[in-house]
């Protein structure tokens, strides 16, 4: 599936608020986040534009499936953050729960549905890494 491209002036997928170009559009270039909020932001704004590579890459080594692929029959409608835990500067370990909300095919047939997942995430080599999640 190829990349989808945003326009910088756009608001960011993730709902930050923020423009793409100011928001997530740097992480997804190589910028690491500060944050494991801000590595989740970027992971969803990721599943929102297809980019499978960033979130391949932003996935622990330890964790991370051999295979990754990127369903371009879903759209993604908007990213809610729940809860955070730690995650922040100086920290090792974050935790942060959302709900992503989604289309599943287009027109009539189109399912909506909720994603909703406690994400793990560690800091490591200089670093956040996504480590897994629980479906809630």
């Amino acid at each position: 599936m190829p990349i989808r491209s945003l326009d910088n002036a756009a608001p960011c997928p993730c709902g930050s608020g923020d423009r793409f170009d100011g928001c997530c559009a740097p992480v997804l270039a190589g910028s690491p986040p500060a944050t494991a909020e801000g590595l989740m932001r970027s992971r969803y704004t990721a599943f929102a534009v297809g980019d499978a590579e960033y979130l391949a890459g932003s996935w622990h080594p330890g964790s991370r499936p051999e295979s990754l692929e990127v369903d371009d029959d879903l759209s993604w409608a908007g990213l809610e953050i729940l809860d955070t835990e730690r995650g922040q500067s100086g920290d090792t370990r974050g935790v942060v729960e959302f709900r992503a909300h989604f289309q599943q095919g287009h027109g009539r047939g189109a399912n909506r549905g909720v994603l909703r997942e406690r994400s793990r995430f560690v800091f490591q080599s200089g670093r956040w890494w996504y480590l897994d999640g629980v479906l809630r």
